[in-house]
């Protein structure tokens, strides 16, 4: 892809967390954009510091729903760009203020405002990721056009849409079928159900460490605690394959949208799953991401709750060992957050972060194709990044950069870029990017460890749930 053209207009960029202070060098870096064409927008002022680094200008201010319009309007104009990096800002307020003045946007996950995670006047699946997204994709069919917005283009949910396509492509030549990259949704769909595709887990094992460790009441991560803590008490999400059976106990289905996904009862941090990465077998947290609805939205051959084919997906995490320290002491306190909180970053003494997408049920058993960065090359390539953040401050920048090439493609999921061009920048920023084949899978020792059997017609019943 070439570098786009000059841009000429203004950068807003809202929240400067470890995601907003590692992107700013990358945008710098890849775009011809001066520092003064971009104002930061942050509820404090603590690293106000870096910015002035980069002779940014950072203004303190907290958006609300009451404020958000009269603050940020007279900011923009066409052509302008709105990156929103924040969190407890609702994606869908920023989204509909983009297109009133034709502004370009993107976001890494979809947020509502602060509160709504938890109000007791909705219903668990009115609150969840996938009633987000359906308000969202509602809001698309509603709009002719418009300013190009990138939604949920992080590392997960984002990047890892782009590593199933490949990963795809990767597995047909292996098993001796290989093809051009298919053209639209369905081509992609019919070409993981060809390849026999049951499941897909975001794959993610983090083992950063800082000298110093997690004291009691104190939640320690590599990423926004906030963020972290307000995803892992959500309840677990889930895209629901067409060779399910039935729901978990506590499974529940939505009453409206797409069906491609369902939701339990509980916190997705009190859902362990059984997953792999390169570094070996491990236990990860069922913590809901939207990746895990619109990939297996985006893989569905045929609609409703009965399809002709989609596969099971979902998010398979296992943070760093304070993070999961600190997720104990969490579900201890009754998911009532701790006191205090430290974002691990310059303190990071060690470890890496290896993401990716962990194919599952075809003739080679199991491929997992992903990041394996560590922090020394982290920092190596990019100031004021972990690996966790790289992962996600890259994936950023690529989406900045092909939708100012792109400016009027409406609203867009990650699943509908084109992967080549946003892995092409993304690619440096990697680490090792690797495709290696397991004998792994969910369903060894199901026999000795459970009372009931396999189904022997089909085992692959979302397996993974009967190990909580």
């Amino acid at each position: 892809m070439n570098a786009p053209s000059p841009f000429d207009g203004r950068l807003l960029l809202i929240g400067f967390g470890c995601i907003g202070q590692g992107v700013l060098p990358l945008l710098l870096r890849h775009i011809d954009l001066q520092p003064a064409q971009v104002l930061i927008i942050s509820p404090d002022d603590a690293d106000r510091p870096i910015a002035e680094q980069y002779g940014v200008e950072l203004r303190t201010l907290r958006l609300s729903e009451d404020n958000y319009q009269a603050e940020l309007a007279p900011l923009l104009g066409p052509g302008d760009f709105l990156l929103n990096l924040s969190v407890q800002v609702e994606s869908a307020a920023l989204i509909a203020l983009r297109q009133e003045h034709n502004a370009l946007y993107l976001d890494t996950c979809t947020e509502p405002w602060a509160g709504a995670y938890t109000d007791s006047q909705q219903s668990a699946s009115e609150r969840s990721n996938y009633a987000l997204r359906e308000r969202l994709l509602a809001r698309r069919r509603g709009e002719a056009g418009g300013s190009t917005a990138l939604i949920t283009h992080g590392a997960n949910p984002g990047l890892v849409s782009h590593l199933v396509k490949q990963a795809l492509l990767h597995l047909a030549s292996d098993l001796g079928q290989p093809q051009a990259a298919p053209l639209d949704r369905l081509g992609w769909a019919s070409m993981a159900q060809r390849l026999g595709v049951r499941c897909i887990h975001i794959a993610e094992r983090d083992s950063q460490y800082a000298a110093q460790r997690k004291v009691d009441d104190e939640f320690v991560n590599t990423w926004s605690v906030d963020g972290f803590i307000s995803e892992a008490c959500q309840p677990a999400e889930l895209g629901w394959g067409s060779h399910e059976k039935s729901l978990p106990v506590d499974g529940r289905r939505h009453a409206f949208g797409c069906q491609a996904a369902v939701y339990l009862q509980r916190p997705g941090a009190a859902t362990r799953v059984r997953t792999w990465t390169p570094s070996g077998p491990t236990q990860g947290f069922l913590v809901t991401h939207s990746e895990a609805i619109s990939i297996a939205d985006y893989l569905t051959v045929g609609r409703g709750e009965h399809p002709e084919y989609r596969p099971t997906v979902h998010y398979a995490y296992q943070p760093c060992d304070d993070a999961l320290l600190s997720l104990h002491e969490l579900a201890a306190r009754n998911w009532q957050p701790q006191s205090r909180q430290r974002l691990l970053d310059e303190d990071i003494a060690g470890g890496r972060d290896e993401l990716g997408v962990l194919l599952l049920g075809h003739a080679r058993t199991a491929y997992w194709y992903g990041s394996r960065l560590s922090i020394d090359e982290a920092r190596a390539l990019c100031p004021h990044n972990s690996a966790t953040s790289l992962q996600v401050t890259a994936t950023v920048m690529a989406g900045v950069i092909w939708a100012m090439a792109n400016p009027d493609r409406g609203i867009l999921e990650p699943d509908q870029l084109p992967h080549e061009e946003i892995l092409g920048l993304c690619r440096p920023y990697l680490g090792e990017l690797v495709g290696l084949y397991s004998d792994w899978t969910p369903l060894q020792d199901r026999e000795r460890l459970f009372d009931e059997a396999l189904d022997r017609d089909d085992p692959w019943q979302f397996v993974n749930f009967r190990v909580d």
